[in-house]
């Protein structure tokens, strides 16, 4: 297969994907930020507690 063809067919197979519409990016966007913030806030309060437990047993 030639790079013109590849290019031809790339372009066919795009031409049939099905694109969010805006407003559900801004939508999805809005999740995954909720998400990660929320996973963020997790791991930060396990990391201290156990950070805590850690330095009482040592001590």
């Amino acid at each position: 297969m030639n790079l013109f063809q590849y290019l031809k067919d790339s372009r066919a197979e795009l031409a049939r994907v099905t694109w969010p519409s805006r407003q559900e990016v801004i939508e999805g966007t809005q999740a995954v930020l909720i998400y990660v913030v929320a996973l963020t806030l997790i791991v930060f309060a396990l990391d201290a507690v156990f950070g805590a437990l850690v330095k009482a047993v040592l001590r």
